[in-house]
């Protein structure tokens, strides 16, 4: 049997895809190792959502071609020119074609390549795992969504909405936390469209999740803000739950109108400012994350203004900012592009404003005290999450799973630094 290496890279989904092909590796008699130098094959679970990861996944694929290789992820099923290019004898799997892992990870070591690129009829819900963090169990409630945005070439990747059962995934609840996870996460490439094929919605499905008995806390994962109408009321009455964090992602990607329309998001600037000032006026301490994208193609002066303006207006604690990149396939990768200078920019004036905002919603909280949930380990001590998933740094010791009373006495624009109390 074989050494093998997987790493992965991207979102949440990729992580927990990354997971259960490790979990299909080892139930298939092979052996995991910790680095590449070790290994007899490697994988790499890919993402390709900007010009800079992608170039970050063609350096890895050219850092790991030495050995039989499988390129697996969003980019082998988007690109599979450019992993060809760079990586002319890799195998590879798509997205949603990880049932076939221990087929394409044996016929590689045979030295037959394998392309296995086609979507299948496999529930990623119950498949064997190798937790990245013992504490968190990550679960894909669905894959695929039901938007056509203009820059994203994550739909190319992964294709319509396909989500899976409330029953089967309180059953995967259950047993992350048998296996002692005390972090469940929901994670899909659009929670907010979850059950839309199938009769269900997030709401129910938090509601069944939050049901399984035990002592656990339960992220909501990323949901477009074209969905939150339908849902709102529902979903703000999920975080009434104990075990649910008070945390929304919720990606607006531009503060105007126009741009917004141009994206094919299927919202508006509007849509988000209401889902904020519910989620705060409601329970006060609420953690709210959203992304921006800078230098569209459309993007004029004052669209970035509106932009800059919402910012300000919501006052995020959270902001991932991305400056446009051009992805192949992609709608607007056909037309104009802004100068770079003018990106550059606009970036840079956005992140100085980014960090002021994120930095005055930390420090309000300072002297706070109150329960943190450690849940990794870092080199400069331990991260833990508050009710409001708010990433809690201590410099002493705890056991990762444990849940301390923590003071918050100082804050950074990514997080807050605290001792615990007792």
């Amino acid at each position: 049997m074989a050494k093998i290496f997987v790493e992965a890279y991207g979102c949440s989904a990729s992580s927990a895809d990354s997971e259960m092909i490790s979990g299909m590796i080892q139930n298939g008699g092979h052996t995991l190792v910790q680095s590449a130098s070790k290994s007899d094959l490697n994988v790499i679970v890919t993402c390709s959502v900007k010009d800079a990861t992608a170039n970050k996944m063609i350096h890895r694929i050219k850092s790991l071609r030495s050995k039989p290789l499988v390129v697996a992820g969003c980019l082998s099923k988007a690109e599979p020119e450019t992993v060809k290019k760079f990586a002319q004898d890799a195998s590879m799997m798509g997205p949603n074609s990880i049932g076939k892992t221990l087929q394409i990870v044996d016929s590689t070591l045979a030295g037959k390549k394998q392309i296995e690129l086609e979507d299948t009829d496999l529930s990623k819900v119950g498949l064997p795992k190798v937790r990245l963090n013992d504490t968190v169990g990550i679960i894909e409630i669905a894959s695929g969504c039901m938007s056509e945005c203009t820059f994203c070439q994550t739909k190319l990747a992964k294709g319509g909405l396909k989500s899976y059962r409330p029953g089967d995934i309180a059953r995967q609840v259950r047993s992350e936390i048998d296996d002692g996870c005390k972090e469940i996460w929901l994670t899909s490439t659009d929670n907010g469209c979850y059950g839309l094929d199938i009769g269900a919605d997030l709401p129910e499905l938090i509601s069944t999740v939050t049901g399984v008995s035990g002592e656990f806390m339960v992220r909501i994962g990323m949901m477009n803000p074209m969905y939150m109408p339908r849902i709102s009321n529902r979903l703000l009455d999920s975080f009434e739950s104990d075990k649910v964090f008070r945390f929304l992602h919720v990606p607006v990607q531009s503060g105007s109108n126009k741009i917004l329309h141009e994206m094919s998001r299927g919202h508006t600037a509007e849509t988000f400012l209401d889902i904020v000032k519910r989620a705060r006026n409601r329970f006060g301490r609420f953690t709210i994350s959203t992304d921006v994208i800078v230098g569209f193609p459309t993007e004029t002066e004052e669209d970035y203004i509106e932009t800059a303006r919402l910012l300000d207006e919501t006052r995020p604690d959270v902001v991932n900012l991305s400056r446009y990149s051009p992805r192949p396939g992609t709608i607007s990768a056909e037309w104009d592009q802004l100068d770079k200078k003018v990106i550059k920019r606009r970036s840079k004036e956005l992140h100085e404003q980014i960090r002021k905002i994120t930095l005055d919603c930390n420090k309000k909280w300072i002297g706070w005290k109150g329960s943190v949930l450690f849940d990794e380990r870092t080199d400069d001590g331990i991260r833990g999450r508050n009710a409001a998933y708010k990433p809690v740094f201590v410099r002493q010791e705890a056991e990762i799973g444990a849940t301390f009373m923590v003071e918050i006495t100082g804050a950074t624009p990514n997080s807050l630094l605290g001792e615990i109390a007792s």
